[in-house]
């Protein structure tokens, strides 16, 4: 007899694993379209198609039934809490006892667990819904402390438990749960498309109110959460959702689309996934929308498996230590959250979309240095199983695309180079200065004053040691007051300085730029968080450099202002050397800096060390940091100082040293408060920024405009955005001869050609970038 192929045995196997999950889980349900849904819903939460004797499944539902059977040891039911260290009040330990009972519940029903179909185990997971039924998550309570827990945290977790141990629960245990969620997720909530039932938030109610009309068997709840989450579809122009150039905003002014937004991707792909082909499948047109942002809003932000921190609000501060120094937080467990959530997302996807997120998923898992995905510990066995899947399907992984993106709805921009990738992070009247919440992140105060982080790429710098740069305990010991890229006034701030949940916005307009797709022009007004510091900032992304050019600058706090050149993490005991040379520094394996301006550049190499529980809820370990930081002064209380240098990702010092010897390859046009602009011979381009109506060199701008100028060969093209959003039109002329136009995008009118160029752009209320194309004379 031939052996069996290797699939055949993998079937084989997979057989012989589910014989032993017990009947509640095997037992098929022909014709019962409730039960038909509530395996489909198991299917993707415990997983399918894996090897329950393979690793990295074994030794994964080894844990799930080690931390089962110690929590089953642990159980001692009082009136105040079901284990001890959870009490009911906050109600944070009702949503972590759910948790508990559902890590009990798969270890149950999941083969290889060490606990499957154990009677013991299913006698402690009823004994426990019985108690929380009984004393605090039902119908005669009223909630108190923080609306999630009650109406997502707990809900998610009690439902997940019930679709699991269906069979073993009899009807009554299944009526209170869905009289439970009845009472704490009511209709209502599923209404009004506002408050705390938006976006990511409102997928979630959804998701609880859709598995409870399974449980129960009531058509009108799965219809009511189907039809609910047609409000989070559409684009929005503020607020909470997705914008139309790809920024995700929850909690109204926060840039979320790191953890919010994997929240939604991840619930709606589960939700379409679950009610496909179904009598209550999502057929809402809009659906596509999320569906295109998957490669336009999300794939932007992910960089070698990394999200970046600047899109996820106050996640940043959580960590939680492993004991060997390693973190299972931060930028990418966070992407590889994201990337997770989009291969479930590839259940709802058409063939094509499926085969190009497939490409973009084995991209960023086989570039991910720092922790494999393959085998990240954050991951359920499900999940395991699903990226694997992705991993060995057919085609190459998709390379990182180069090029610029502008996210003017959270003020936020990507950058992506060859050589570098970098992100930058704003603040304005519609994005807040940080998030703060719930013990979280007290000390973003500067993260919206022009933060920029960058990675280098490739054989550039030390790639290993930067994928890590900002995951390796970078928030509990950076020094908050230094942030790269930020211009600060060092007044010392209180925790939760500003207040809460993004409600610190700084009262200016001027935030945002414009870009062709490959270089841009960004500006930011900066007022100061607490302080009187006034600033206007300006970024110039080019092909292997960032110029960073800062005037206007005014403080009266009577403390130092400086703008933070770097700050870059060299890890526990890192040693790369800094080399320092007339207007120029260079670190090993990082890149270099040149200070255009002869103004003193400062430098401190400290270790510092932290906790995340400083920061946050996370981890009390205590870890050391090295540091080192580059620094401009302007003194106390400047009044008009400015800066000007270039930041060099991944360069070598010799290259450093030349460019700093009179050959910078750049030269900048104007820097002060009313305009700041360069020009670039090599690459024909000249980037302006229009703080008011003014001129510089050829460009002259009717009023506060981002304008880009790139000529190649006989064509000149123009992208031009209007930051402050006013909706009126913008004339812009360069006094330059040209020709016909050979494109034009239908908000640019070409007022005169000849002798110079006059345009009239009409740019709405969005800070979008118009362009035209045109011929030279």
């Amino acid at each position: 007899m031939t052996p069996p192929s290797a699939p055949s045995r993998r079937a084989l196997l997979l057989a012989a694993a589910l014989t032993a999950v017990p009947a509640a889980r095997a037992r098929a349900a022909d014709g019962d379209p409730y039960d038909a849904l509530r395996r489909r819903w198991l299917d993707l939460a415990l997983g399918t198609g894996y090897d329950p004797a393979a690793e990295p499944y074994a030794g994964r539902l080894a844990e799930t039934g080690a931390r089962a059977r110690a929590h089953l040891a642990g159980m001692a039911p009082g009136p105040a809490s079901l284990w001890p260290g959870h009490p009911f009040d906050p109600p944070a330990g009702i949503t972590a006892s759910y948790g508990r009972l559902w890590t009990m519940a798969q270890a149950y029903v999941q083969p290889g667990t060490g606990s499957t179909g154990d009677g013991t185990l299913l006698a402690g997971v009823l004994r426990g819904l019985d108690h929380l039924a009984a004393t605090v998550y039902h119908p005669g309570t009223t909630r108190y402390g923080n609306w999630w827990e009650w109406q997502i945290g707990s809900p998610r977790l009690l439902t997940d438990v019930t679709a699991a141990l269906h069979d073993h629960l009899g009807a009554d245990r299944i009526a209170a749960a869905c009289a439970a969620v009845d009472h704490f997720v009511p209709d209502a909530m599923l209404g009004e498309y506002t408050g705390t039932s938006t976006g990511a938030n409102r997928v979630d109610l959804c998701r609880s109110v859709a598995l409870r009309g399974i449980l129960g068997r009531a058509p009108q709840k799965i219809a009511l959460a189907r039809d609910a989450l047609s409000p989070v579809f559409p684009y929005v122009t503020e607020g909470d959702g997705l914008h139309a150039d790809g920024s995700f905003v929850q909690h109204t002014w926060v840039a979320y689309s790191g953890t919010y937004g994997q929240v939604l991707l991840d619930g709606l792909g589960r939700l379409l996934t679950l009610l496909a082909g179904s009598a209550w499948e999502v057929r809402d047109p809009n659906r596509q929308i999320v569906l295109d942002s998957v490669e336009h809003a999300w794939a932007p932000l992910i960089h070698d498996g990394l999200v970046v921190d600047c899109v996820s609000g106050r996640a940043i501060s959580r960590g939680l230590s492993t004991g060997d120094g390693a973190v299972l937080r931060g930028d990418h467990y966070h992407g590889q959250q994201l990337i997770a959530a989009i291969a479930v997302l590839a259940g709802a996807a058409s063939p094509a979309e499926r085969d190009r997120w497939h490409a973009l998923i084995k991209g960023w898992i086989a570039r991910d240095t720092v922790s494999p995905v393959l085998t990240a510990p954050q991951f359920t066995v499900a999940d395991l199983a699903r990226l694997r899947a992705v991993a060995d399907t057919p085609g190459d992984p998709a390379p990182e695309p180069l090029g610029h993106r502008l996210f003017p709805g959270m003020d936020r921009a990507v950058h992506r180079r060859p050589r570098f990738t970098a992100a930058l992070s704003m603040a304005s009247d519609r994005i807040a200065h940080y998030e703060c919440g719930n013990g979280e992140n007290p000390r973003g105060w500067h993260t919206g004053a022009g933060w920029l982080s960058w990675w280098p790429t490739g054989r550039h710098g030390g790639q290993a040691a930067q994928a890590a740069q900002y995951t390796d305990w970078y928030w509990p010991t950076v020094d908050w007051y230094r942030l790269p890229g930020t211009t600060v006034s060092t007044r010392r701030l209180a925790d939760r300085a500003g207040g809460e949940w993004g409600e610190p916005k700084p009262d200016v307009r001027w935030v945002g730029g414009t870009t062709d797709g490959e270089y841009a022009a960004v500006g930011q007004h900066l007022k100061g968080l607490g302080s009187t510091l006034d600033a206007r900032k300006s970024w110039f992304f080019l092909d292997d450099t960032v110029v960073c050019l800062g005037a206007g600058i005014t403080c009266a706090d009577g403390v130092p202002v400086e703008t933070v050149v770097d700050n870059r993490n060299l890890g526990a005991d890192g040693t790369a050397a800094l080399t320092r040379g007339p207007g120029w520094a260079h670190l090993e394996g990082h890149g270099g800096w040149l200070v255009l301006d002869g103004a003193a550049l400062h430098t401190l190499r400290e270790d510092r060390t932290g906790a995340w529980s400083d920061i946050g809820t996370g981890s009390p370990e205590r870890r050391t940091r090295r540091w080192q930081t580059l620094w401009l002064d302007h003194g106390t209380d400047p009044a008009g100082a400015t800066y000007a240098y270039v930041l060099l990702p991944g360069a070598g010092r010799a290259d450093v040293a030349r460019r700093a010897a009179g050959r910078p390859g750049l030269t900048v046009l104007a820097n002060d408060a009313g305009c700041q602009a360069v020009s670039v011979p090599a690459l024909g381009l000249t980037a302006a920024t229009f703080w008011r109506a003014g001129t510089v060199g050829p460009l002259t701008a009717g009023a506060g405009a981002s304008v880009l100028v790139r000529r190649r060969g006989r064509t000149v093209t123009f992208h031009i955005g209007e930051p402050t959003r006013t909706g009126e039109p913008l004339d812009i002329v360069w006094d330059h001869p040209v020709g016909a136009p050979v494109r034009a995008d239908e908000t640019v009118e070409i007022l005169a050609t000849g002798r110079r160029l006059r345009l009239r752009v009409t740019p709405g209320t969005v800070c979008a970038s118009h362009g035209c194309e045109m011929t030279l004379r």
